[in-house]
């Protein structure tokens, strides 16, 4: 496919006509097609308000593809920790790992594809409050490689905000700095042992213990952090630019040129013909500065960033992508071919019970096919070649979905088998994984709503243009996304049955401003507004540490461990992953408190219920009552609970030490308090 194949677009005039279930009626000028309350209900049920009037919109002709982008999106509600007064960090595990950053439960190797996904939402705050931890709180602590940097950049791509964007360039140049200790000044490249880049059981590491073993050694200089590095150092030479400070600029593009030098001279192998790994480590089985023997995925990151020069040697990689014997798998993309000896040998279990553990040595991993795609996109979008097309594209997205599924139900998981698609691990930790990104592949790649720093939209969908194709869409819309204070739908209608009429057509604030008789790339002047300004309510029963206030207390169930789940800042409502306080069944009117420790004025308090439509229910009914001279004062009273959703009561403001919700119960039933926060 070559670059900017297709006429760019002028603005045009449209009239919409709606059909089918979920569409608004036709308004008299252009309009989104989608109704915005009636996909929140029905997606989300009670937990609808969240996600109404936050998430991006989107319809396909495949029904499966918008279960599963709806699906990340629950995934990525589910995993925002709320720190109080610290703000919101998004998670990679729903529960608690042992190599987590306590007591956050952050972990930086998946932040970028967090930062990435959240720049999409209309209310910025999930984005911003986590660019924030990870440099003003010290979240980004360098436990993985990382591109954090760069991922803030590519939020200012989408919400336009100099100050948000550059408000921690201090700080990104520190840590910056602080990867020399994994910089060889003399070959001048990263290194890193596989294990710290988030992916042990790689050639190297399994090869440098001689086959025997590979989650820890194996040191070597990767394609992933190098093209992470430079991306880092494109990102803060660019935010510097933003502000000025001509000097940091043109320093850190020249760090970024010295890199993309380097790692096309050095980690490209002609006889590959891909870029990989060489040896940082000597030992009796490897030597230091030879090339791994074999082709990995993680090859491919240096067009994740955009990294490798516009020409046909360096594009011919690709042709292992989709090759079947080589690192296409039926099912998705392997990460080593199935040449290498210890292709798919399983070294790590789990002692006590007999359990795979994570390896990179041939399964697919949902967080190297969004690198691999975010590549493939750039590579579709900015490159000339032929190698691939976005039939590739639309392929691989769709293997991807497909693994999103278990037992029929989406329930994304570690890793899988490259020939089944079944889930390698399948550990309690593993549900809704939160280690990969998804939508910003739908809406930056798919759909095609490519993010400048100018005042310019782009959009070139990478659906496939031929209706033969098995994954031709014959209709999609991507409903008010937003980009640089506007809001911006997409849609396409191949035979003009869906929407009432045929081709793409993009509109900015319910205003057409150009169409496209067939997919398309189309660039249109856009004059950026300000960003939306962000709000921040402080829940103040967050507690991050058990030991400390606020403290939680219980008429009946005092685990310690499910009384801190109610106010540990998650909120999720999946049934595999219990997270919450239950009193016990025989309880008519059991009662949970927050004790803040000190005085504090309230005002307000949401709860969250889970039911399962079996032993667990919302309660009937409760009150909230406040710790005031002595005695309990009733505040806010709550006649019909919401069940998986958050229920929100509000009443004057008043000083209290303790609040506490009582709750009413039917007869043979139990509850479930997920989450309890007061502000």
């Amino acid at each position: 496919m070559m670059r900017r194949s297709g006429a760019v677009a002028r603005i045009a005039a449209v009239a919409w006509a709606t059909a089918g279930l979920g569409l608004a009626p036709a308004p008299a000028a252009a309009g989104p097609p989608i109704d915005a309350h009636a996909v929140a209900v029905a997606r989300f049920g009670h937990d609808a308000p969240w996600y109404e009037g936050n998430v991006p919109l989107f319809e396909s002709s495949d029904p499966q593809l918008d279960a599963v982008y709806y699906y990340r999106w629950r995934v990525f509600r589910a995993h925002q920790r709320d720190l109080g007064p610290r703000g919101y960090i998004t998670t990679e595990f729903l529960d608690d790992v042992g190599w987590q950053r306590e007591p956050y439960a952050s972990l930086n190797d998946a932040s970028a594809f967090h930062i990435q996904e959240g720049r999409w939402l209309r209310d910025r705050r999930y984005a911003g409050d986590y660019v924030d931890f990870l440099y003003d709180q010290g979240g980004n602590d360098r436990h993985f490689s990382e591109s954090i940097a760069d991922a803030t950049w590519a939020r200012f791509l989408v919400d336009g905000d100099v100050a948000a964007a550059t408000e921690h360039l201090a700080v990104m140049k520190h840590v910056y700095a602080l990867w020399d200790d994994h910089y060889d000044f003399d070959k001048k490249l990263y290194w890193i042992e596989p294990l710290l880049d988030a992916t042990e059981y790689t050639i190297s590491s399994i090869d440098a213990s001689g086959g025997k073993d590979g989650f820890t050694g194996g040191q070597a200089f990767r394609p992933s952090i190098n093209s992470y590095m430079y991306a880092n150092a494109r990102a803060i030479s660019r935010l510097a630019a933003l502000t000025g400070d001509q000097a940091t600029a043109a320093d850190y593009a020249a760090r970024a040129a010295d890199l993309k030098a380097q790692v096309q001279k050095s980690l490209w192998s002609q006889d590959f013909a891909h870029f990989i790994d060489r040896y940082q480590v000597s030992n009796a089985h490897v030597k230091y500065w030879d090339p791994i023997r074999g082709r990995e995925l993680v090859g491919y990151l240096p067009w994740t960033f955009g990294l490798p020069d516009d020409s046909p040697a360096y594009a011919a990689a690709w042709k292992h992508a989709i090759d079947p014997q080589e690192l296409a798998g039926p099912a998705g993309l392997r990460t080593v071919e199935p040449s290498y000896e210890y292709y798919m040998r399983q070294y790590r279990y789990i002692k006590e019970t007999g359990e795979r553990e994570c390896q990179w040595n041939g399964p697919v991993w949902p967080f190297q096919t969004t690198q691999v795609l975010t590549g493939l996109a750039n590579l579709l979008n900015d490159y000339h070649q032929e190698v691939v097309t976005r039939a590739d594209y639309a392929r691989v997205l769709a293997q991807y979905t497909a693994l999103h599924f278990k037992d029929g139900k989406p329930d994304l998981e570690e890793d899988y088998d490259p020939a089944t698609g079944q889930a390698i691990v399948g550990l309690a930790r593993s549900h809704h994984y939160n280690h990969s990104g998804y939508v910003d592949l739908v809406i930056s790649g798919l759909v095609g709503l490519r993010p400048r720093a100018d005042d310019v939209l782009e959009v070139n969908p990478l659906a496939p243009t031929d209706p033969a194709d098995p994954h031709f869409l014959r209709y999609f819309a991507l409903q008010d996304a937003p980009y640089h204070g506007h809001r911006v739908s997409i849609v396409f209608d191949a035979d003009g049955r869906r929407y009432g009429r045929k081709g793409l057509v993009v509109s900015v604030d319910g205003k057409v401003v150009a169409s496209a008789p067939t997919l398309a790339r189309i660039t249109v002047p856009l004059a950026r507004r300000p960003a939306a300004p962000i709000a921040r309510p402080i829940d103040l029963a967050v507690n991050l540490v058990r030991t400390d206030y606020p403290k939680g207390s219980a008429s009946a169930g005092v685990d310690p461990r499910t009384l801190h789940q109610a106010l540990d800042g998650r909120v999720w409502f999946f049934p595999e992953m219990a997270n919450g306080w239950s009193p016990g069944v025989g309880q008519a009117q059991p009662w949970f408190a927050v004790d803040f420790g000190k005085p504090v004025s309230v005002r307000a308090a949401e709860l969250s219920f889970f039911a399962d439509g079996k032993l667990l229910a919302a309660p009937r009914a409760y009150r909230l009552e406040a710790w005031i001279g002595g005695k309990w004062v009733e505040t806010a009273k709550v006649a019909t609970p919401l069940d998986n959703g958050v229920d929100r009561a509000t009443w004057k403001p008043l000083t209290t030490s303790k609040l506490r919700a009582v709750f009413d119960l039917a007869p043979g039933q139990d509850m479930r308090l997920v989450e309890m926060k007061v502000f």
